[in-house]
């Protein structure tokens, strides 16, 4: 489990840093009257936070990170396909995100 906890956190600090640019974008979006919307992921997402910044997701997907260490080691197998599975949308959306920036 030591190895999966590291690349979890190699994995979170890229979340973290794309965030923080992809954040940025969005808040010089909204300056400029666009980028409307309610929350980045939908309600079905999987995610407990609802928010309209990467941010927030980022700081929920560490949470999760930090209980899965304090698991054992079934608890942990059972609940990692959960953080992966936001882990994963979270590094398509900032792709496809930052793809349509550089288009624009």
């Amino acid at each position: 489990m030591q190895e999966i906890h590291q690349q979890l956190q190699d994995t979170i600090q890229t979340l973290y840093r794309k965030s923080i640019d992809a954040d940025q974008a969005l808040d010089r979006l909204q300056q400029d009257k666009k980028g409307k919307f309610a929350a980045i992921f939908p309600a079905e997402a999987g995610f407990d936070t609802e928010a309209k910044r990467f941010g927030p997701y980022v700081e929920e997907v560490t949470r999760d990170w930090q209980a899965l260490k304090d698991m054992n080691d079934d608890e942990a197998k059972a609940a990692l396909p959960a953080l992966v599975k936001k882990i994963e949308m979270m590094l398509t959306t900032l792709a496809h995100f930052q793809a349509t920036l550089t288009k624009g």
